[in-house]
């Protein structure tokens, strides 16, 4: 009997070892065919689930695109940029990054309307002109209790609030969105849907719109619109085993991706260094934003709920680095010389990140972003994702990976770095307004 056991547990360990080995081999045969610098700065990273994650692009379908920027003696910022696994073709479901081009493009659309009394603060109202679309003439969130293109762009970005992106959705329209953002040269781009449930149909037709003054008075009205346009969606994107459809049924095939929102994580991350350098991209991938609408765009993405008032987010739930995944952990605090401008998605256990990093203390700036699936029991739109075990810790684990490198990396010339966005907004102590504790992101 205790023959029998040692035989057992010597194979167990013979076992072990040989996995382990072929592991450390696989690993090793990964590491070597990984471009320059990755292939210096992930195997930096210890940690078990991100060696696993890293050790299987297929299964994670993982994509980081790291943008190194070095400044001239004149302080002028040169970019060079390092992709892996970085695809248009390789579909990973965006979500609530959408809401970064439609804030920019919204900015631009108020500054080519050019409109007198017209501007980001302006009092909006939205009608109902279609089937089951919802009017809005009030938001309780904001100071003045009314809609607003700023306020749209602050719930959007601070918390990542989807009814906003809806908003600017619908006053944008869905054929000049994806117009304008393929003239602009993002051409992996479909922005398909609101996140409404509706229709292919429904999300053709957007609400009328009408900006009035402080007293109420009319200024301009837009009239609904309608996307008469088709999309060439090409081959069909089908991930998973097994999904839940919108019967709340079981569904033993994959789920259909064919249709929804798509936009590449290198379009995004051009889209991102568009606003923040916008003389660093060429003038076709520009965005036509007035100089304080671009820094109010700034401020908001890199801005913390907890400094802000409006709306007031509970900082407890909604903590300082709960849309920064890179610098997302145990802490939820984030350190006083980083800011970071960014925008994050998660939904269908596809988590996205596309950051720009900013380090006044030690005069450090870097883009870099990530996108990884994290789904185990391989059935979409369940809620069941592996984002707590897995996808937030490889995200944590790669942004402090590439931190830490910048950190070291030798440049020729280190010119005091400044934050475009001059002042952030400071929550005010005295204020004894219930927080804001749930939102639908």
């Amino acid at each position: 009997m205790f023959y029998l056991q040692y035989i057992n547990e010597l194979i167990m360990k013979k076992s072990l070892f040989y996995c382990s080995l072929l592991l450390l081999v696989t690993s090793n045969k990964l590491t070597a065919q990984w471009p320059v610098p990755f292939n210096t700065i992930l195997p930096s990273i210890q940690d078990s689930v991100t060696k696993k994650v890293l050790a299987s692009p297929k299964t994670y379908r993982y994509q980081l695109v790291y943008t190194q920027i070095d400044r001239d003696q004149n302080g002028v910022p040169h970019f060079t940029n390092y992709t892996l696994h970085a695809d248009p073709e390789n579909y990973f479901n965006p979500a609530s990054m959408v809401k970064m081009p439609l804030a920019f493009l919204a900015m631009e659309k108020l500054n080519e309307l050019n409109q007198a009394g017209v501007n980001k603060f302006t009092t909006m109202q939205f009608d109902s002109n279609y089937q089951r679309q919802v009017a809005m003439y009030a938001d309780s969130s904001a100071q003045n209790k009314k809609p607003s293109i700023a306020h749209f762009v602050k719930r959007a970005f601070l918390i990542s609030e989807n009814d906003p992106y809806n908003r600017l959705y619908q006053f944008m329209g869905q054929g000049p969105t994806n117009q304008k953002l393929i003239a602009k040269g993002y051409t992996s781009t479909k922005i398909t849907r609101q996140f409404m449930g509706y229709t292919e149909d429904q999300n053709r037709h957007t609400n009328g719109i009408n900006f009035i003054d402080d007293k109420g008075v009319p200024i301009l009205k837009l009239d609904p619109q309608y996307n008469k346009d088709s999309f060439q969606f090409g081959a069909p994107i089908l991930i998973g085993d097994a999904h839940w459809n919108s019967k709340d049924e079981v569904v033993h095939a994959p789920f259909d991706f064919t249709r929804h929102n798509n936009i590449s994580l290198v379009d995004m991350q051009k889209m991102l260094q568009a606003v923040i350098f916008p003389s660093s991209v060429p003038k076709q991938n520009r965005f036509n934003i007035a100089e304080t609408d671009r820094l109010f765009l700034l401020q908001y993405l890199s801005q913390y709920p907890s400094e802000t008032n409006y709306p007031k987010y509970d900082s407890a739930h909604f903590y300082d680095s709960y849309v920064k995944f890179f610098f997302q952990d145990s802490t939820h605090a984030m350190p006083k010389h980083i800011r970071v401008f960014n925008k994050v998605g998660w939904a269908y256990g596809f988590l996205t990140d596309v950051s720009y990093v900013l380090d006044t203390k030690n005069n450090i700036d870097y883009m870099l972003s990530a996108t990884v699936y994290v789904n185990s029991d391989g059935v979409v739109n369940d809620s069941k994702y592996d984002e707590e075990t897995v996808g937030f810790p490889f995200l944590n684990k790669i942004g402090t990976a590439f931190y830490e490198y910048e950190l070291k990396r030798p440049r020729k010339h280190q010119p005091k770095l400044i934050n475009q966005v001059k002042q952030y907004e400071k929550r005010n102590p005295k204020d004894t307004r219930p927080s804001i504790l749930n939102a639908d992101n």
